[in-house]
């Protein structure tokens, strides 16, 4: 019952961010989600399958998800690690990605299961105090593209 509480504001949030194409009003309903997922749901809930299959992502939205798994496969072969540029390039995408939100439905929802998680990521990853902790929220950003990959396409 808890979940369900927490559940039915925070899908009216993920609704009104998705029709809105301001890429301002786009990153500021980002963090607040994400903030609010944090704060309300410690243990993220697991991401379905569609019947077994993987979900459809729409190509206009794919798009910057690609992006972001290049920018990441891209740093990973680099000798010098500049993360704070990787922060800014992957939150530049996510400003992208959820300004041009189309989805609707489950595959919506299962999305946003990858997606929040993701989000607090990169921005740990921007507000990484040094080296050592900026490479641990890069490596946990790298794995969730893992995890994007077995469940989405």
């Amino acid at each position: 019952m808890k979940t369900l509480k927490f559940l039915i504001p925070v899908l009216s949030l993920f609704l009104f961010s998705c029709g809105n194409t301001s890429t301002e009003k786009s990153k500021e309903q980002t963090e607040t989600l994400a903030h609010e997922e944090h704060q309300h749901n410690e243990e993220s809930e697991s991401i379905e399958l569609n019947n077994g299959e993987k979900w459809k992502v729409d190509a206009n939205m794919i798009t910057h998800i690609h992006n972001m798994e290049n920018d990441i496969i891209s740093f990973s072969n680099v000798e010098q690690k500049d993360y704070t540029s990787l922060a800014e390039k992957l939150q530049s995408n996510i400003d992208l990605l959820t300004s041009n939100c189309t989805m609707k439905g489950k595959a919506h929802d299962e999305l946003h299961k990858w997606l929040l998680p993701y989000i607090d990521m990169v921005k740990a990853l921007s507000e990484a105090k040094d080296e050592t902790e900026a490479e641990k929220q890069f490596q946990k950003i790298e794995n969730s593209f893992l995890t994007f990959n077995q469940y989405f396409q």
